[in-house]
């Protein structure tokens, strides 16, 4: 990378990026996904990357040149797969034995205070993988109350983001939709750069259509069934009870399937809302990519009912398959549907989600066309990581020059 990029670290040995990663689990889910990839490219872009993470014991795993340190912490009460920083003082401990060139922070919740609050001299950026009003607050008073209501009634919340957003240097966001809520919420350093797909991973041409009536099978259907697919943890922001009702109601009159790939804390709920439809399957996630890819692109669409995601990286990957997608109409889901790419339904509303997946389903050989056509396209995770490195080697150019 020429110029001021991070590439211009190398000679020296590369820029110092300190990750405080509070939101990363060993047990899987996107953030993982993204972190053992960022672990992989960074010494390609002259950066020495350090990520620190909560977990069960302390630990220190090599990836070439950059470490992922594990730090012995409680379990989170709420999910026992993810786990939390018992203080303040173990990041600022971390942080004065690491001497970072830069931090970056993945949490809004009390890492990032803690990391505002280091009294080193880093340039530091806060990148919401989470947008907690979102996921959690609306979740449960949608419908109650309108949208602007709850951010008056979360108003302090707004307050610590915008007291947040005047301690760092930047603020990253991977989706449009959640950049405008930054910015609407009073946010002055919001950074847009888009997550992207594994490169070299997903592709139409990964489709297997003898897969694809195993599956079919697996749900109790012929091959000229039509195969609906879901990927993601089992979570009550993941909405599949809701999910799970639209197509149940859709599946009248025509032979329809789904597989939801995913596990997590709300499982239980999540099989009670599968009840005994013999049409839809839960599938324990698949960590082999490749094999991940295979049954990704031998569906016929992707369904996805979250709209509080923060960057829709399952639609993305859909995308990258030549898969048509069926998302709610807001949030980064939403983000990812692109004109002839699929359809949207009505946010929360289970029967707007039956009614566009009957809708849908006469429009599969165009949809799929245009969405096979547009594959390649798709940004890939690496172009995020380049545009990442080079954004905090100008601020640390930035802030050396002056």
């Amino acid at each position: 990378m020429a110029g001021t990029g991070a590439g211009a670290y190398a000679w020296t040995g590369g820029m110092h990026i300190v990750d405080i990663s509070a939101l990363y689990s060993p047990d899987g889910g996107g953030i993982r996904t993204y972190t053992h990839r960022k672990l992989e490219v960074a010494q390609q872009h002259g950066v020495r990357l350090t990520v620190v993470v909560p977990g069960a014991e302390d630990d220190v795993r090599t990836v070439g040149r950059a470490r992922l340190i594990s730090l012995r912490s409680p379990r989170f009460p709420l999910d026992r797969n993810y786990f939390y920083f018992a203080s303040d003082r173990i990041i600022h401990d971390v942080l004065n034995e690491q001497q970072p060139d830069f931090i970056e922070c993945s949490s809004p919740w009390g890492s990032a205070a803690a990391v505002a609050e280091w009294p080193g001299h880093a340039p530091r950026a806060l990148f919401m993988h989470a947008e907690p009003l979102s996921a959690w607050v609306y979740r449960y008073l949608d419908g109650l109350l309108p949208r602007h209501t709850i951010d008056r009634g979360f108003d302090w919340f707004w307050r610590y983001l915008r007291r947040l957003d005047g301690r760092y240097d930047q603020v990253i966001s991977a989706a449009p939709s959640l950049s405008k809520r930054l910015r609407d919420g009073g946010l002055t350093k919001v950074t847009d750069n888009a997550l992207g797909v594994d490169p070299g991973v997903f592709s139409p041409g990964n489709r297997d259509e003898a897969l694809r009536a195993r599956l079919l099978a697996q749900c109790s259907l012929p091959a000229d069934a039509t195969l609906l697919i879901g990927v993601g943890r089992h979570s009550p922001e993941k909405q599949w009870p809701m999910v799970i009702a639209g197509v149940t109601a859709a599946s009248y009159g025509r032979p329809l399937g789904l597989i939801i790939l995913g596990d997590g804390h709300a499982r239980a709920s999540v099989a009670r809302a599968v009840g005994e439809n013999p049409h839809i399957q839960l599938i324990a996630p698949v960590r082999d990519r490749t094999e991940f890819a295979r049954i990704l692109a031998s569906a016929d669409m992707m369904v996805h009912g979250a709209p509080a995601e923060t960057f829709g990286i399952a639609c993305a990957e859909a995308r990258a398959s030549g898969l048509p997608i069926i998302v709610p109409d807001e949030g980064a889901a939403y983000d990812q549907l692109a004109p002839g790419l699929g359809l949207a339904f009505k946010s929360l509303d289970a029967a707007s989600l039956a009614g566009v997946i009957a809708a849908a389903i006469p429009q599969l050989p165009a949809l799929r066309t245009t969405a096979i056509a547009a594959a390649p396209s798709a940004r890939t995770i690496d172009a995020h990581f380049a545009q990442l490195f080079a954004g905090y080697a100008a601020v640390v150019d930035a802030r050396r020059a002056a």
